[in-house]
């Protein structure tokens, strides 16, 4: 099976009947209309923040009380005590912190790509191998510079999601610019990047581990339909050039491949990372039950990954872990698919050769 980009020199194919998958032309750093690119990026990914957003919101609640719910009781009781609003607690705050986010986020991704795909090829190391090398170190690079902005983002956002008939937090926060200033008055700017190294440590190899996973799935899924698609006679063959039979796919195909093979890396790399998440939030969200309500830098220092983790455990042994897990996974999902879709939706709408890159 040889995956080969339009426009790209084909190697030399074995004589033996092969399918090739000739995929549409990789767009890159260098060829995109950067301005277009981060403009068209907040719009669409403002969007699908909104859509993917109650289940942020269910899996915060759940991963924060202290008796294990169901997802069905912690729905219905953010309905009966905030109504549908409840489902957008502290959006507002997270979308103005997805803008620079999702930009940091996209030029480390393609940045990192770009360079670091071409050092590998320059080694002489295998396409397959490159590719997912660079994806790996892309998602890695990607992920820890967009922490900068997410952690505070994040720790705000969270505290407005449970607030409500279960706060755990006597504290009340009005919005977003309320939050804020609380938070740097009691906890200074620590208290805004309470559980960055947990969110690192949790986010980092997840991305690493994502788009590694990303690249190897899709390799995997095109070998399946090249291989199902020749053996039914449905590609083209050229006897002439050496039995090869060639599988042009169109943007549809591709979309969907693409799509199923972002669910795959997502729900991987919630399953794995999943324990993390559950004690980064608790750290971000949760005050010290020790402080008596008070708000103070010996508090924030006291709330330490072994400590959470062992509270955690004491309430409900490993499954406290996996409080969650069904909106996490469904979340991330969905989140890999649409973000995935739309983020190749919007490199081709960004495409400075628009006439190469066209539907």
């Amino acid at each position: 099976m040889n995956l080969t980009a339009v426009g790209e020199v084909e190697e030399e194919s074995p004589p033996a009947a092969s399918a090739e998958i000739q995929l549409p032309a990789e767009i890159d750093w260098e060829m995109l209309d950067k301005w277009r690119f981060f403009v068209l990026g907040a719009a669409l990914f403002s969007g699908v923040s909104f859509v993917l957003y109650p289940a942020v919101v269910l899996k915060t609640r759940l991963q924060c009380s202290s008796q294990p719910l169901s997802c069905r009781h912690a729905a219905m009781a953010i309905l009966h005590h905030d109504g549908p609003r409840g489902f957008y607690r502290g959006f507002a705050t997270s979308l103005t912190g997805t803008i620079p986010a999702r930009a940091l986020y996209m030029t480390a991704l393609e940045v990192t790509k770009s360079a670091v795909g071409a050092a590998a090829s320059r080694l002489g190391v295998a396409e397959p191998a490159a590719a997912a090398a660079a994806s790996a170190a892309a998602g890695l690079s990607a992920a820890m510079a967009s922490q900068i902005v997410w952690t505070p983002i994040d720790v705000i956002s969270q505290r407005l999601m449970v607030q409500g008939s279960q706060n755990p937090s006597p504290t009340k926060y009005l919005g977003g610019i309320d939050a804020f200033w609380k938070i740097l008055r009691s906890d200074g700017l620590r208290g805004l990047y309470r559980g960055f190294g947990m969110s690192i440590l949790t986010y980092a190899p997840s991305n690493a581990v994502w788009w590694a996973s990303y690249s190897v799935s899709q390799r995997i899924i095109w070998g399946g339909i090249g291989y199902y698609l020749c053996r039914r006679g449905d590609c083209d063959s050229s006897p002439e050039e050496g039995g090869t039979a060639g599988l042009r796919p169109d943007y549809k195909m591709v979309a969907v491949v693409q799509g199923v093979s972002a669910a795959m890396a997502g729900g991987a790399s919630c399953l794995v990372t999943m324990p993390l998440d559950t004690i980064k939030t608790r750290m971000q969200v949760m005050d010290d039950d020790s402080s008596g309500g008070r708000s103070s830098n010996k508090r924030s220092s006291a709330i330490t990954i072994g400590r959470t983790m062992r509270n955690l455990l004491k309430e409900g042994g490993w499954g406290a872990c996996y409080r969650g897990l069904g909106p996490r996974w469904a979340s991330m999902s969905m989140s890999a698919t649409t973000m995935i879709t739309t983020y190749e939706f919007l490199k081709r709408l960004s495409a400075k050769n628009q006439d190469s890159t066209s539907v």
